[in-house]
């Protein structure tokens, strides 16, 4: 191929021919010999006569350029013109390919492999012996180069890793010995490791680069602040765009669901923060955070027991007084901290070995396990103290549990110094972790211990009563802190504990009892089991039995291959190791200079070659144009018939993307089903998996044998080549364009069935009552939608293969199809009315039947239904809707035939 700029040609000496256009013009533009002029009397007789056909005496300047134009296109077309082509560099040698594998290869991996197939295709055409290292995953030695058909029958089990490549690569033991080219396949990220790498790859020969131009995109790992939890969103390089982060966890009925969702906004930056603000059952249910829509390990960000329910000892010095439990010291404690924390009611010297994180002490004067204590608090605990009676009657200057000296005495109403009335509180100070909270007028303080005077109590008052006394102090100890509330933590001394305010100030103080992250110290000793692994796609599978990790290196090592990310626990006690390690700034991967770079942002090629020859035949057409006006032949219907002739043989506009041939010829050989994507990886996930399944099942119990389910593309695919299209609803799902609804409204009038499914029956059965309902009818108002009715007991989908009475998935809740004509009677002998004129073209529920049809790589259920027997026997029924569905689809309403009338009367015992 021979280049010219951005161009290339296959054929570049048909070019030569372009060079005989100016001969051309000269031959075609030179002027004959002069006529002899001889007088003839007889030509008198011709005047007045009008000639039919008319002759110009030369061909005109511009009727001669067009011609000349259409032949230059002409051999501009059989040149072959591409624009922008892939440079093939015939390469001679072995070729060395090295793919980083790391996690933030996983969002463009289907390229990726391409790529890589396209190499080794066209170094197997060359005889070119090549050899594959991941850097990822390191071979102990280096690879042998071999065949380069070989390596392609390997791609399949090629996958990224969830991790990093690591920073101790050694140059001398990874690559091959001798002269070979190489191509890297980065995952667009920098690190410690690729200069040395690359200097040493350049020794051997030349370098050759592909990286995608998009930016690597990674959460961190969550933070707790106050009430709100903080997680940080990173990108290898800055740019302006707003993405979704979801928080996903189980729902009361221990499935998995979105609970929450964040828009974060990049305003060309490379950091963000998606900001959660949930009560804490809901954040306790938290199980992953992922950015919506992208597919990596990098793309998830695991919790673990840091943002869970939190162990609290509560430790009173007394019991309520003559068995009445609203005077229990504790006892508005254990109703403010039960719905948000596990509870530990014990003495202090067994609280301590269960490692709470946090230690309420009601009115305890002295405190026997002073040592223990302190050095529980210092290493990460909340200590909260509380006043009273007792605290108020012992002498607690030397007391290093408490955040400010204490008189001895307190004040009160009518004491000796004494309020005229009860306090109200002050509003929190911008600094005080209750900062934002509203303090309610009927809150009062009646009595109260007091603390000295000290330079530093004004620091340590994070809540102070409307005269400035102070209500609430803290001292920090090590990594952890002491609270003292200087009233009772029950009614005696205020009504605090009876207002709503309470529950909120503990929640306050009790949700930042941890450091954000376990040091080395604080793991020491232990050794933590893998529960649970992510992979490079962000997936999280069960592990088998594998060697437990010491907490030291849990606490220290970034993920690799000995430590990959996942979740790791003891028996009381879970860690999550995420992607990205703490600390970690993604930098974009720069290569020196005169390093050939390809990617996705290079101009895609582009074949011109039919540009041109429409372009010399159009030129031709106006040229015959031109020619019949210039000699008078195009008048009159003539002319209308040379018009229209012309428009016909005129080339058409240049039509829209369409469906790839391949996937055309394999979408049209088979049945298939198809899904349109949500945008959401999880759900589309799902929907995956369940069309699979119900293939699965169909093979199994009839003679239909569907292929491999495909994501539909409604911008390119041909709806008609397939068979059923399940299509759920997000919240966030995208609405198709215009093209796309036109599409979409053909499919169904010719006889086309889609599956709307909101998976939301559990919430309020199928309707505009929920997001995803309200989200359905913007969907599908553009659509060609008959009347709809719930579907009826006699409905040709509730006998087409097996005999139902309900259509469940994971849920069971009415579903909706194409209402039967008002005249639509009940034949005599007939169980049913007569509706054999057509398929329904949609069926809409909520019942998930994605999830309940669902299954793994090994055929097993993904998801549970229900419970025990019960929910097997509702999947059961939901595969059977499957099937009835699909038969429905293929067969139509022939099962109201009435040849069919005695058998099913039979099974229905009529």
């Amino acid at each position: 191929m021979t280049m010219l700029g951005p161009l290339g040609f296959n054929a570049p000496w048909l070019l030569l021919g372009l060079v005989a256009l100016p001969l051309l013009w000269w031959l075609l533009r030179a002027t004959p010999p002069a006529p002899i002029r001889r007088r003839f009397p007889g030509v008198a007789l011709l005047l007045g006569l009008a000639d039919e056909t008319v002759q110009a005496e030369r061909t005109p300047w511009w009727l001669l350029a067009l011609r000349m134009l259409a032949l230059a296109a002409a051999i501009l077309g059989f040149a072959g013109p591409i624009l922008n082509p892939e440079p093939v560099v015939p390469g001679r040698g072995p070729l060395l390919i090295v793919e980083d594998g790391s996690w933030a290869s996983a969002a463009d991996w289907p390229r990726r492999i391409e790529r890589l197939t396209r190499a080794l295709t066209e170094a197997s055409a060359a005889g070119r012996p090549v050899a594959l290292i991941s850097l990822a995953d390191p071979p102990p030695a280096a690879p042998p180069f071999t065949e380069a058909a070989d390596l392609i029958d390997t791609l399949p089990g090629v996958q990224p890793k969830p991790w990093e490549p690591s920073i101790d690569l050694d140059p001398a033991k990874l690559l091959p010995a001798g002269r070979y080219d190489t191509l890297w396949l980065s995952d667009g990220l920098d690190r410690a490791s690729r200069a040395p790498l690359v200097k040493a790859v350049q020794a051997h020969g030349t370098l050759k680069v592909w990286q995608p131009a998009v930016p690597v995109l990674a959460l961190g790992s969550a933070t707790v602040d106050g009430a709100k939890l903080k997680l940080p969103l990173s990108a290898s390089a800055p740019l302006s765009r707003t993405f979704e982060v979801a928080a996903l966890g189980a729902d009361p009925s221990g499935l998995e669901r979105e609970l929450a969702r964040q828009p974060v906004t990049l305003k060309d930056a490379a950091q963000a923060e998606a900001i959660f603000d949930l009560p804490p059952e809901l954040r306790n249910r938290i199980t992953r955070f992922e950015i919506s829509g992208l597919r990596s390990a990098g793309a998830v960000s695991l919790t673990d027991d840091a943002l869970k329910r939190r162990k609290v000892a509560l430790i009173s010095a007394s019991s309520a007084r003559e068995g009445l439990e609203l005077l229990a010291p504790t006892h508005y404690l254990h109703q403010a901290l039960a719905p948000s924390a596990d509870l530990i009611e014990a003495t202090l010297a067994d609280a301590l070995p269960v490692k709470p994180d946090v230690i309420i002490l009601a009115d305890v004067g002295e405190v026997a396990e002073s040592a223990e204590l302190q050095d529980w608090v210092e290493k990460g605990g909340m200590l909260i103290r509380f006043a009273g009676p007792r605290l108020a009657a012992v002498d607690t200057s030397a007391d290093p549990l408490l955040p400010v000296r204490l008189r001895q005495g307190g004040r009160s109403v009518g004491g000796t110094m004494s309020w005229g009335e009860p306090r109200k509180l002050a509003p929190f100070a911008e600094t005080s972790p209750f900062a934002g909270l509203v303090v309610p007028d009927e809150v009062t303080v009646r009595e109260q211990v007091l603390a000295e005077p000290d330079p530093d109590l004004g620091a340590r008052t994070i809540a102070a009563l409307a005269d400035g006394t102070p209500l609430v102090t803290r001292k920090t100890m090590g990594q952890g802190a002491v609270v003292l509330f200087h009233v009772t933590a029950n009614a005696e001394w205020s009504n605090l504990p009876l207002s709503g305010l309470f529950p909120q100030m503990l929640e306050r103080l009790s949700v930042s009892a941890r450091p954000a992250a376990p040091s080395a110290e604080d793991l020491a000793g232990q050794t933590f089991t893998p529960l649970k692994r992510l992979d490079g796609f962000g997936l999280l599978t069960a592990t088998e039995a594998e060697a437990g990790v010491k907490g030291e290196d849990l606490a220290e090592g970034p993920p690799g291959p000995d430590l990959p990310p996942g979740l790791y626990g003891t028996e009381d006690q879970v860690l999550a190791l995420n992607t990205l390690p703490r600390g970690r700034q993604l930098t974009p991967a720069l290569w020196p200079a005169g390093v050939a770079i390809e990617g996705e942002a290079a101009p895609k090629q582009m074949s011109l070659a039919g540009f041109a020859l429409a372009a010399a035949l159009v030129a031709l057409l106006l040229d015959i144009l031109a020619t019949l006006a210039l000699s008078g032949r195009l008048r009159g219907p003539r002319a209308a018939a040379v018009i229209a002739l012309a428009a016909l043989l005129m080339p058409s506009p240049p039509q829209a993307e369409t469906m790839p041939e391949a996937r055309a010829i394999e979408a049209a050989s088979n049945v298939v089903f198809a899904y349109v994507p949500t945008g959401d990886a999880a759900i589309d996930q799902v929907s995956m998996a369940g069309l699979r399944g119900l293939s699965q099942t169909l093979t199994r119990r009839t003679t239909v044998e569907p292929s491999e389910p495909m994501q539909l593309d409604l911008a390119t695919d041909d709806l008609a080549l397939f068979t059923l299209i399940y299509w759920p609803v997000s919240e966030t799902s995208p609405t198709p364009s215009p093209a796309a609804y036109v599409k979409l409204n053909r499919y169904l009038r010719g006889g086309g069935m889609i599956l709307f499914d909101t998976r939301d029956a559990d919430l309020a059965g199928m309707g505009a009552a929920t997001e995803t309902g309200r989200r359905l009818q913007a969907l599908a108002a553009p659509l060609d939608i008959p009347p709809l009715e719930p579907l009826p007991r006699d409905h040709v989908l509730t006998r087409s293969f097996y005999l139902l009475q309900t259509m469940p998935g994971r849920y069971d809740g009415p579903i909706w199809v194409e209402a039967a004509p008002a005249d639509a009677e009940q034949a005599e002998g007939m169980p049913f009315r007569n509706l054999n004129d057509g398929v329904t073209p949609m069926v809409i529920g909520g019942n998930d039947w994605a999830s309940a049809w669902a299954v793994d790589d090994v055929g097993q259920p993904m998801f549970p239904i229900g419970r025990g027997q019960a929910g097997e026997r509702q999947r059961e029924i939901a595969d059977r809707f499957g099937v009835n569905l699909v038969m429905h689809v293929l067969t139509g309403n022939y099962k109201s035939d009435q040849v069919h009338v005695p058998a099913l009367l039979e099974r229905l015992g009529q």
